[in-house]
């Protein structure tokens, strides 16, 4: 029998009894909701209060559960009112579930003793107490005769504290109900609830390595931010750090910490223990720390800040040079931490995951979250058997099983994306692996890019609607409401939600870009860290994004670009209004409900043309409602032309998977160069060009050229055919 209850097992100091309850519920089909084992805990003028389980049910409203171990029950009574009075004056903080000054949802306790044959003989008026086989009918005394959805959603809400905690930055003021504010407000509102696999995430914790993998949007960030507040609640001596590659995250994590924190257990985290650091770091302590350079003084090692690690590694692998070095010279690894959470882990080297590892004690609890699509690279982040290397035995040192019944997962993948409508979704995946671009050629394919293991499109939540995804077959791939839930579409049209203009000048993308930003302030209710404009090319975009700035200050519109006007670690202004303006670095980790694109015919065609298709997608992913792709120039419209046949697909994706082949010479073409082998490539062309015009000019004739070399260069040729 499938169980109808969703089992969530944290931790308590009563296992035995919490297994038996969550056994009993994984065979019991009389039931439905959620059970929540070692949740919530909260705060109260004595301290912490951990709940031992609590079920929250629309036939039985909450449940709390009395979880007693052996075969005394002591005070269970005194125990029972105690929870349930704690948990009835929280829950009544939430305006939604009470009905004047009473609480709209029941709240009920019963003792379960497992080890208690005869639980009768404690028999108490008023206070239950049940072993295995007297569960059910205990239960079945429990009614919630007004249950609604509405209310079980929001009961649900508040036990995970996760309404508080996904509440905005500041307040929204609606007057218009169908104002963009408006739907945004209710789009906020609709995922105030973890689902069952975010749950799991948060509350269960493995002994070892876990990974979370999912799609931007998915919840990795706040998956790892609530886990851990919730690890630092039940275990406030350990020693945890948090750790990223965006900066801006940092304020991001650290608001996050606290208020799941201060919503749990009444009282901030003690940020002795609860460290969040950068990834890097540099002397000095404080914001400046970082796990790499903690590393180095723990063990007595040379520290090479960014510049000392270009020169002796180059740029692109000064990172994983750094952290190679201190793994090869650590003599004996020193223990810092209990359990470390790696954000971002898709754009750290295997490297830096291998030195959190060693910094952890003998139980290795790393959690380490990435996203497969945030680089769109051919290769995706390798296997744990690779990262972290062999034991002295020769077997990997971390190898993820299958899952065991009853078990927490090593390995999650959280499929369902919640910021991202469908249509936005796609167009990101359509344009980032090129999936409707023109082919260069007769006969070669648009593709840009594309994953090395087929299944993984299944495991991001695509459904195959037809053909097969194997190498050189035609596959027709869509996402359904199961993965992309029709409420984040249905507020707006789809035109709307992804909307692509080409202009005839940079000077009329500025104007048009500064007149909508207006209106979304004066008319359309959105505030000004609703609004988010990224220019994808890291390089240009103090420079590109100075028109519309201008014309903003014109119309008395405050402005920043984040990380130049800010301090580093700040993305959205808290102090005062302001429109962010930012490159793509620093949007990643970043959302808001309009954002628009500019200079996007930049991410048309070119060098590097996999990164450069990366960066669109990454910016389009920033959108939690509405996205405006902008550009002018030919280029653009060769964009909206990708655009308009995936809309005329009905935002499906339509290809020919390639062949081993195939992605290989995609990895070749499209591949990052570096700046001396971009002006390789161009010298060569050049040269190429001007022999081509000297033959059909007639100033060089084909008898002139070497034989071998010519026989050479068609025999090269005629292998890309």
């Amino acid at each position: 029998m499938t169980s109808a209850v969703s089992i969530i097992r944290g931790t308590n100091n009563k296992p035995a009894a919490s297994r038996a309850l969550a056994d009993y519920f994984a065979s019991d089909g009389e039931n439905t909701g959620e059970l929540l084992i070692g949740f919530p805990i909260i705060g109260t003028a004595e301290g912490r209060h951990p709940i031992d389980a609590v079920l929250i049910s629309p036939e039985r409203g909450i449940v709390i559960f009395d979880m007693i171990e052996g075969t005394e029950p002591g005070d269970f009574a005194d125990r029972q009112d105690d929870s349930a009075n704690k948990l009835e004056a929280r829950l009544k903080t939430y305006r939604e579930l009470t009905r004047g000054r009473e609480l709209i949802v029941p709240i009920n306790t019963l003792s379960f003793a497992p080890g208690i044959a005869n639980p009768e003989k404690h028999a108490d008026n008023g206070h239950l107490l049940a072993n295995r086989d007297t569960l059910g009918e205990s239960l079945s005394e429990f009614k919630w005769r007004e249950s609604s959805t509405t209310v079980y959603a929001a009961a649900l809400s508040a036990i995970q504290s996760i309404s508080t905690i996904r509440k905005s930055r500041t307040k929204r003021s609606i007057a218009k109900p169908d104002s963009r504010g408006a739907k945004l407000k209710h789009l906020e509102d609709s995922i105030a609830t973890l689902d069952n696999l975010q749950s799991k995430a948060v509350l269960e914790t493995v002994e070892g390595v876990q990974r979370i993998r999912g799609l931007a949007g998915s919840g990795k960030t706040i998956i790892l931010a609530l886990k851990a507040a919730y690890l630092h609640a039940q275990h406030p001596d350990w020693r945890i750090a948090v750790t990223f590659n965006t900066r801006s995250l940092k304020g991001h994590f650290r608001r996050l910490i606290n208020n799941f924190s201060l919503e749990q257990t009444g009282e901030e985290p003690d940020w002795d223990n609860v460290r969040i650091l950068n990834a890097w770091g540099a002397p000095g302590g404080g914001e400046r720390e970082g796990i790499y350079h903690e590393f180095c003084r723990a063990h007595d090692i040379e520290y090479l800040d960014f510049r000392m690690a270009k020169a002796q590694f180059g740029s692109s692998r000064a990172f994983a040079g750094v952290c190679s070095r201190a793994l090869s010279q650590m003599q004996k690894p020193k223990a810092l931490y209990d359990f470390i959470l790696v954000d971002e882990a898709q754009d750290f080297p295997p490297e830096f995951l291998r030195l959190c590892y060693e910094l952890l004690d003998k139980n290795k609890r790393l959690v380490y979250a990435y996203d497969e699509l945030q680089n769109l690279s051919g290769a995706s982040v390798p296997p744990p058997e690779e990262i972290f290397g062999k034991s002295a035995s020769g077997s990997p040192r971390v190898r993820f099983e299958e899952p065991e019944l009853g078990k927490p997962r090593h390995d999650v993948i959280l499929e369902k994306c919640y910021r991202n409508s469908r249509p936005v979704l796609v167009s990101a995946h359509a344009l980032g692996f090129g999936i409707y671009r023109e082919p260069a050629r007769k006969g070669a394919t648009g593709l840009v890019q594309m994953f090395d293991q087929p299944p993984l499109w299944e495991e991001i939540g695509y459904v195959v609607k037809s053909g097969a995804l194997t190498p050189g077959s035609k596959v027709v791939l869509a996402r359904t409401e199961a993965t992309s839930p029709s409420f984040l579409e249905k507020h707006s049209p789809i035109d709307d939600l992804a909307h692509f203009v080409r202009f005839d000048s940079e000077d009329a993308q500025a104007e048009w870009v500064a007149k909508q930003i207006q209106h979304n302030l004066s008319q359309d209710e959105l505030r000004h860290d609703d609004i988010v404009v990224i220019n994808p090319d890291p390089l240009t975009t103090r420079e590109r994004v100075g028109p519309i700035r201008k014309r903003l200050l014109d119309m008395r519109i405050s402005s920043h670009l984040a990380g130049v006007d800010t301090d580093p670690d700040v993305f959205f202004q808290s102090d005062t209004p302001s429109i962010t303006f930012t490159g793509i670095y620093r949007a990643k980790g970043n959302e808001a409900g309009m954002v628009y694109i500019i200079n996007a015919q930049d991410c048309f065609a070119g060098w590097n043309l996999a990164s450069v298709r990366n960066r669109l997608f990454t910016a389009i992913t920033r959108s939690k409602a509405w996205v405006r792709v902008v550009g002018f120039g030919d280029a653009m419209d060769g964009l909206i032309q990708e655009f308009e046949r995936l809309k005329n697909n009905n935002f499906e994706l339509r290809f020919k998977y390639p062949t081993d082949e195939e992605r290989k010479e995609l990895m070749i073409v499209h591949r990052d160069m570096t700046a001396e082998e971009r002006k390789r490539l161009r010298s060569r062309n050049k040269g190429l060009e001007e022999l081509v015009s000297d033959l059909e000019e007639g100033t060089v004739q084909a008898e002139d050229l070497d034989d071998d070399l010519l026989e050479k260069l068609r025999d090269l040729l005629m292998r890309r055919r």
